[in-house]
C-alpha cells in the first residue's frame, strides 16, 4: 500500500511521455526501481535518471540510484486453442472438398499426350 502512495506521489513528476509506461516497483535503501513495458523506455528513463532522482529527492526521498527493469512481453495462453470445439465429420469433408475445387487440374502429374 505504501508503494502506490509513492506511485502516486511520484508519477506527475515523471515526464509525461514516460508516465504512461512506467510503474515504481520498489524503493529501497536509496534504490529506485521502476518497471517499464517496452525496452525503448528502459533507455529514456535511465537517460532521464539524474531528473527523476532530482525528482525522487523533492518529495523527500533520499534516493541515489535508479534502477529500470522491463516486464515481458504477455503472450497468447494455450488454453485459448484447447476451447476450440473439434470440427465435425460434415465439416471436415466440406474443407477437403473446397481444398481439392482449388487445385489445379493439370497439377497431379499426368501429362495429356496430345
Amino acid at each position: 500500500m505504501w508503494l502506490d502512495e509513492l506511485d502516486q506521489r511520484f508519477r506527475p513528476l515523471l515526464p509525461p511521455s514516460l508516465a504512461a509506461h512506467a510503474r515504481l516497483a520498489n524503493y529501497e535503501r536509496g534504490r529506485l526501481v521502476f518497471i517499464v513495458d517496452a525496452p525503448v523506455w528502459r533507455a529514456k528513463m535511465r537517460l532521464a535518471a539524474p531528473e527523476l532522482l532530482d525528482a525522487a529527492r523533492s518529495i523527500g526521498l533520499d534516493a541515489a540510484e535508479l534502477i529500470v527493469k522491463t516486464t515481458t512481453p504477455v503472450t497468447a495462453s494455450p488454453q485459448s486453442t484447447r476451447n476450440a470445439k473439434p470440427i465435425s465429420a460434415t465439416a471436415l469433408q466440406a474443407l477437403q472438398a473446397a481444398l481439392e475445387s482449388l487445385k489445379d487440374p493439370d497439377s497431379t502429374g499426368s501429362k495429356d499426350p496430345t
